[in-house]
């Protein structure tokens, strides 16, 4: 029998309060707090509480204060890579960023989704209000710019060496070479 946690990578409905996830969460929210609040000069103590709290970081990888995530394990991110203040990524899936990327201010990336019909969503357990959840990975190609206050859906893959301008609102793939933009975000042309 799966449990939640591979329920939740595996993009099946999952209870998101399962002990074993609540964990997990509580673990990433420590070592989040412990960044958020590092000095900025301590470079050392800033690269291993990033290290403890994503899945694999390149050589390089500069991300600035206040960062936000679900689990962190989930997330990896290529050498060279900087992600600006105020970004929010929901690794309920698989986050993977490449290589070289510039990561804006208030960027969110959500891996996370639920029916849309609210009698599909809610259900009762006891007590407790639950909610169904489902999650999709998101991939990032190497070389990307994503603008600022930008979100990334689930399921979504951008190419590489994509610029995609502020406030877009990405819910579809978008390919290799070329500048996207807009709600909902579309190719405007080639690089």
């Amino acid at each position: 029998m799966k449990t939640n946690l591979q329920k939740m990578l595996d993009g099946e409905a999952y209870d998101s309060r399962d002990p074993e996830l609540l964990e997990l969460y509580h673990r990433a929210r420590a070592l989040i707090l412990a960044y958020n609040t590092c000095d900025s000069r301590d470079l050392d103590r800033r690269n291993e509480l990033i290290s403890q709290l994503l899945g694999k970081v390149g050589k390089g990888v500069w991300i600035e204060t206040p960062f936000f995530c679900d689990y962190g394990i989930h997330i990896e991110i290529g050498e060279n890579t900087f992600v600006n203040t105020n970004c929010m990524f929901l690794d309920d899936n698989k986050i993977t960023i490449g290589k070289n990327g510039l990561i804006a201010p208030y960027v969110q990336i959500y891996t996370a989704t639920h029916p849309l019909k609210a009698s599909d969503r809610i259900y009762q357990d006891g007590d407790s209000t639950r909610y169904h959840t489902s999650t999709k990975p998101v991939n990032i190609g190497d070389n990307v710019w994503i603008g600022g206050n930008s979100v990334i859906f689930p399921g979504v893959t951008i190419g590489n060496n994509v610029t995609i301008g502020a406030g877009s609102v990405v819910t579809k793939d978008i390919p290799d070479d070329v500048l996207a933009f807009g709600n909902p975000c579309q190719v405007v042309r080639r690089l």
